[in-house]
């Protein structure tokens, strides 16, 4: 056959242009897009972003307020302790109604004013947690008390294999994730700072949880998403897609929570919480925690859709709108019939004691479901999934509008990359294409 020069009538050409899209796809940034559609993006988000920021000027709390400790629960002293000596010993002689074998243990205070001091503690044979000796253990100070009496052992010091399970946790991370995997930590411990620094002393010092909680999780998912995945159109129009599921969540909680006479004071903790500080709303601190709880598993979905739908539209340019929405769709159907079930055995699994309490006394469903204590976590897990599943063709719409309407700016680099990558693929192979 005669040699043709490449050119723009030529068969061959156009099957190297599907490869660019391809190689662009798997090994290259996203194409930016065009500057009109910046500056949309930018009309929505940078007003938010002030937003935010003014929201923790305004209520920033400047640390966790004082208070006068009661000694009961949560708000006890503690100071760290050491077992030295375990022997066994007749329970008679702690209790003469008492049989079997107890242990007896002396623990040595580690740190205070008492370090050194020494006290036994006895632990008898229905008790489910032994110690050893060189065990560190967490004591419990009562400075009223009499002497004997003032420390209680009440836990073990886990700190070290705490400490080496996050540091297994990192260094995974870091191997598979890289770059990456860095920069989700950093945005790990952000998250944690805000959420100490600002939204719990801000909800202790009598601001609305609601609100403090609304500007929290805004900031968090700002710095989270924009430093894990980058300033682009792909994050852009995840934060928007969360932030509008989020405020879902919000809306839904507050109306049934209203709806179903929900509390939020079903526990121990909260009950200690309105002792100490009888300023705090209860059922906005519920509420806090629908929104909080949320984030996580809706940044996943909302950032997993937009970068499904830009992925169709690098593999295949001419999908309109309708056609990117439909197949992006298709993709978060799969990915939220997994989440839910992970939301609902999530709840199910840190509630299995007092299911299985409520099976032991042979009450029947409805009753154990209407239960404001079970109501709270139903509430919670389908409020949540419904924002996690609106998410879905919320965020996927937002980003079939944009990548549909994008790409003017792009064209020219677009057009210009093919021939170089064919004329790569024509010199691997020898030439063999222009026979």
């Amino acid at each position: 056959m005669e040699e043709r020069p490449p050119g723009n009538g030529d068969a061959h050409h156009d099957e190297p242009s599907v490869g660019a899209v391809v190689h662009t796809h798997a090994h290259g940034p996203a194409t930016p897009v065009s500057a009109h559609l910046r500056r949309i993006i930018a009309a929505v988000l940078i007003p938010f972003g002030v937003a935010v920021v003014v929201g923790l000027v305004v209520l920033w709390p400047g640390g966790v307020p004082a208070h006068e400790r009661t000694g009961v629960g949560f708000d006890q002293q503690t100071q760290r302790g050491k077992v030295t000596r375990v022997v066994e010993i007749p329970c008679s002689d702690v209790n003469p109604a008492d049989t079997g074998t107890c242990q007896q243990d002396t623990v040595e205070v580690t740190t205070g004013k008492d370090k050194g001091r020494t006290f036994t503690v006895s632990v008898h044979p229905n008790e489910l947690r032994r110690y050893s000796v060189g065990e560190e253990v967490i004591l419990t100070y009562a400075p009223d008390a009499p002497p004997d009496i003032q420390y209680t052992v009440v836990d073990v010091d886990r700190d070290t294999p705490i400490a080496l399970l996050a540091g297994l946790f990192a260094v995974a991370v870091l191997v598979v994730g890289r770059w990456r995997g860095l920069t989700a930590l950093i945005a790990l411990a952000i998250s944690f700072a805000v959420l100490s620094l600002f939204i719990l002393p801000a909800i202790l010092h009598g601001s609305d949880p609601l609100l403090v909680a609304v500007v929290g999780a805004s900031a968090i998912m700002l710095i989270a998403l924009y430093l894990c995945h980058g300033l682009s159109a792909r994050t852009s129009v995840a934060v928007v897609g969360t932030l509008i599921s989020l405020v879902l969540i919000g809306v839904l909680g507050l109306v049934f929570t209203g709806w179903a006479h929900l509390t939020g004071n079903t526990s121990e903790e909260t009950g200690l919480i309105h002792d100490l500080y009888p300023n705090i709303e209860i059922r906005g601190l519920l509420l806090a925690g629908f929104i909080i709880g949320s984030l996580g598993v809706l940044d996943d979905v909302t950032v997993t859709q937009t970068s499904a739908v830009w992925e169709l539209k690098q593999a295949d340019p001419t999908m309109s709108a309708r056609q990117l929405y439909r197949a992006g769709v298709r993709i978060g159907r799969d990915h939220i019939a997994s989440t839910v079930n992970t939301l609902v055995l999530a709840y199910a699994g840190a509630a299995l004691p007092l299911l299985l309490l409520f099976s032991i006394a042979q009450r029947d469903f409805v009753s154990v479901a209407t239960s404001e204590l079970v109501s709270e976590e139903i509430a919670r897990t389908l409020v949540g999934s419904i924002g996690l599943v609106a998410s879905v063709p919320v965020t996927t719409v937002l980003a079939a509008l944009i990548a549909a309407a994008d790409h003017p700016d792009s064209a020219p680099r677009a057009a210009a990359g093919p021939p170089r990558h064919g004329r790569r693929h024509r010199r691997r192979n020898g030439g063999a294409d222009r026979t």
